[in-house]
């Protein structure tokens, strides 16, 4: 138990977590009794009392276990109207099935197990987040679905109904109620409504049951065959709380658990499963509202596990399960409460009173408890939802709603959360196919590598850029956005010899996808072209290595298969080789040392002139990996590339990262901008590999057109042509960054 002093210090003091603790159980414990008596309903009048018994270990084990052991320090944990309504459907089910009392009494001590069990696998899975990540409107639904179900189930004692009478058909006869039950009921429910609007310091639900018990204790007067104790429907019956009675009811439990065999075990599964999502779901629901009160962040998964290791202990007490509870935690935050002290002393005061009162509280009366169910149960049905029956856009959000409330009315829970799990994946089915998975499509007309390429080059890669198709994806790939993605790229897929898709924005791909992918590469090979992949992310936010799935399922690293490269510079890199190959374009030897007369822009100048510029050039050989010059540094030089290839980047200050910008090659030259306008560099320049460069400082420069304009005419004239195209190749890069 981790009561740290840090706590108390952020917190306040433990006076006020007992307070807050006191608080607490008010609202809590009549509830859990409420409950208790709602679960073990089917069972007959007879089991009221136990019933109200499980409510009140529940409340206790809870209360002393979950704060202790979570990872939400001011949540409130105590049995919950989700949990009645499971075990309830759940007890009913085994009633009409032949099962006896006791055995039923034991399936539900084991689905409370079960479903304890079940949330420490969700802590332990990291499964916190999945759980909230479930649909609202399955959530709404399913939670509406419960509140219907409990004022249903709560028709009987409410109005008084023999247990023979089906409450569809006692609600429509009148004759049938008995105006001690419903006069008492509905006195209850109309205090417990109205009394927030007296007063905040006396949980609503205590003055509620006051009045109840107040109502009844008047109707005896007029009846006092309704005060007796003994075989009396009208009320809980004859409890004790006491060691020996406990011990005694947990010993006849483990002993019929002696006869349960694997079919019964195997039939508890479903229910199990639906009450810890469920359980789960309610907790951190909970959990997030109280973030929102005291700013504060609780570990989902730690919490899980201190719910089920809680809920655990509650069931192997005879105690029902529960959930972190809104209204008792909002309760506890206003008295005071701000550790997991006033948790834990919750349930310290849910102990002290069930043994104070004892038998008094089998004489509460069990319609009391039916009007504070129907107000739990009225308020759990969400009727905002109806507004989204009015919107298009929201009507399939209401289906969802309708569709899950109404099969928990009108089958049960279990088949309920099948529905809910169904509409969850068609709902995240129709987010994913809703959304476009294709970001962007660019052919090599629109789009180039950060390679500058020569004149020549960049004039055989206008003319047969269509050739080559970009397509940066997004979202997820799989069965349901397949078709949208092939729909996309269909019609280039005709004329396009090289598809590059851009993998960087994907977050899953399943088989379906990749299916397609190899149907592509296929029809792309079938005219000489390829398939490839560019940014294959290292791991998808799912945990799937996609470049490892890839080559298990051979779309790539085999013959005719994708190819694939770190960035897209590199595939469309890569592309436009291709192209220029294909057309035979002439390109420097990556070995030979270029001349001066060899340099793109001062091809075809008179040989006394390029003589002449000899005098002016002086020769510079850069090492891999080193620098030929950095960003702010002095120097005007003008440099040419006789050989090899150097990297212009941009260091990024806030990330300590570079941003590339362009890579030169033999034949071109780079540092124009400060030879020309001789201001400081903006960004640093790299050599690829061994590089060897002309160089011409701007002073050396002025020196020789000095005595020879005519050499300087020249050389400007060229030196335009080229940044004319430059500047062109700029201005469409910006425009297409503008446009993305």
């Amino acid at each position: 138990m981790d009561l740290s002093a840090a706590e108390h210090k952020q917190g306040g003091s433990a006076l006020s977590d007992a307070w807050g603790g006191l608080a607490a159980m008010l609202v809590a414990l009549p509830s859990a009794i409420a409950f208790g008596v709602a679960m073990y309903a089917p069972l007959g009048p007879g089991f009221a009392g136990a019933g109200a018994l499980a409510g009140i270990l529940g409340t206790v084990a809870l209360g002393l276990l979950a704060p202790a052991l979570g990872g939400a320090p001011r949540l409130i944990t105590a049995p919950c109207a989700p949990a009645a309504a499971v075990m309830a459907a759940l007890c009913a089910r085994l009633v009409a099935g032949g099962s006896a009392p006791e055995q039923a009494v034991v399936s539900l001590l084991l689905v409370g197990v079960f479903s304890g069990v079940l949330q420490l696998v969700y802590g332990a899975l990291g499964g916190g987040r999945l759980i909230k990540y479930i649909p609202y409107p399955v959530v709404t639904g399913y939670m509406s679905g419960v509140g219907l179900l409990i004022i249903v189930k709560q028709a009987g004692p409410f109005l008084g109904l023999a247990k023979d009478v089906s409450p569809a058909v006692g609600l429509l006869a009148p004759a049938s109620w008995q105006w001690p039950a419903y006069g008492v009921a509905l006195v209850t429910a109309l205090v417990t409504v109205g009394a927030p609007r007296l007063t905040k310091k006396v949980p609503a639900a205590i003055i509620g049951l006051g009045a109840g018990i107040g109502a009844h204790f008047l109707a005896g007067l007029l009846r006092p065959e309704l005060l007796v104790l003994e075989n009396n429907q009208f009320i809980i019956g004859a409890i004790s709380t006491s060691p020996a009675a406990i011990w005694g009811g947990l010993s006849n439990n483990f002993a019929w658990l002696r006869g349960v065999g694997a079919g019964d075990l195997l039939a508890l599964a479903g229910p199990a499963l639906t009450l810890s999502v469920l359980l789960s779901i309610d907790t951190l629901k909970t959990c997030v509202v109280t973030d929102s009160m005291t700013r504060s962040r609780h570990d989902s998964n730690s919490e899980l596990r201190g719910q089920g290791s809680a809920n655990i202990a509650s069931a192997l007490l005879g105690g029902m399960p529960g959930a972190g509870q809104l209204g008792a935690t909002m309760v506890s935050l206003a008295s005071g409460g701000r550790t997991r002290l006033a948790g834990v002393l919750e349930g310290f005061f849910a102990l002290a009173a069930a043994l104070a009162l004892g038998g008094a509280i089998g004489r509460i009366p069990v319609a009391a408890l039916a009007g504070i169910l129907a107000v739990v149960g009225a308020r759990m049905v969400d009727r905002s939802t109806v507004r989204l029956a009015l919107k298009g856009s929201t009507i399939l959000d209401f289906a969802v709603i309708l569709s899950v409330a109404g099969t928990a009315l009108a089958s049960d829970l279990i088949t309920a959360a099948g529905v809910g799990i169904a509409f969850s994946i068609l709902l995240f089915m129709r987010e994913q196919m809703g959304t476009n998975v294709v970001r962007r499509k660019a052919t090599g007309e629109e789009i180039s590598s950060k390679q500058k390429r020569l004149p020549a080059e960049k004039a055989v890669l206008a003319d047969r850029g269509r050739e080559t198709l970009v397509v940066e994806l997004q979202g997820s790939l799989f069965f349901g956005t397949t078709d949208q993605l092939f729909s996309e790229i269909e019609a280039e897929l005709r004329t396009c010899r090289r598809l590059i898709l851009d993998m960087r924005r994907v977050t899953s791909v399943d088989f379906t996808a990749v299916h397609m992918l190899e149907q592509v590469a296929e029809r792309l090979a079938e005219r000489g072209g390829s398939l490839v992949f560019s940014h294959l992310p290292l791991s998808l936010p799912t945990g799937q290595d996609l470049a490892g799935y890839f080559r298990q399922l051979g779309l790539t690293h085999r013959r005719g298969g994708g190819r694939v490269f770190e960035t897209l510079h590199d595939a469309l890199e890569w592309a436009e080789d291709m192209a220029l190959d294909e057309s035979g374009v002439p390109r420097p030897d990556p070995g030979e040392l270029l001349d001066l007369s060899q340099i793109d822009f001062l091809k075809g100048l008179d040989k006394t002139l390029l003589d002449r510029m000899h005098l002016a050039f002086s020769e510079r050989r850069v090492k891999a990996g080193q620098a030929v010059f950095l960003r702010k540094g002095g120097g005007h030089e003008l440099f040419l590339i006789r050989r090899g290839q150097v990297r212009i980047v941009l260091p990024l200050k806030a990330t300590h990262r570079q941003h590339h910008l362009a890579v030169f090659g033999p034949g071109d030259f780079f540092g124009e901008v400060a030879f020309l306008v001789r201001t400081p560099r903006t960004a640093d320049a790299v050599a690829l590999v061994d590089t060897d460069l002309y160089c011409i400082s701007r002073e050396a420069f002025d020196a020789v057109t000095a005595s020879d304009p005519a050499y300087g005419a020249a050389f400007y004239q060229r030196l335009a042509n080229v940044e004319a195209l430059r500047l062109r190749d700029a201005d469409r890069e910006l425009r297409r960054l503008q446009d993305s």
